[in-house]
């Protein structure tokens, strides 16, 4: 399993803002993307920083998405976001959550 973090700054009072962009527009776009398995948001408690984790399959499907896809949403984003989202990669080692378990490639 893949994982894209998505960290970035909100402009002041767009949380509310944020959370439906990300609910009607980004989630439905997500489910669509081959390969994708589920999407984490945070805001943090001063509003003004939020990340995303989504999870994909595999890489290749990850990649697919940040080439195609991923643009769109960064236009979304435009309206509630400050600047351009920083966009981090990592492989799963482990999750309870979807109950895997994942050898670390150290």
């Amino acid at each position: 399993m893949y994982a894209r973090r998505v960290s970035m700054q909100l402009k002041p009072n767009k949380t509310a803002e944020f959370t439906q962009t990300l609910e009607e527009k980004i989630l439905p776009l997500l489910r669509k993307q081959k390969g994708f398995q589920d999407e984490l948001a945070f805001i943090g408690t001063d509003g003004t920083t939020a990340f995303g984790v989504s999870l994909w399959d595999k890489t290749e499907s990850a990649e697919t998405y940040g080439r195609e896809t991923f643009p769109a949403v960064i236009k979304m984003l435009s309206t509630v976001v400050e600047g351009t989202p920083k966009v981090s990669n990592y492989e799963v080692c482990n999750s309870t959550f979807h109950k895997i378990a994942a050898k670390a490639t150290v």
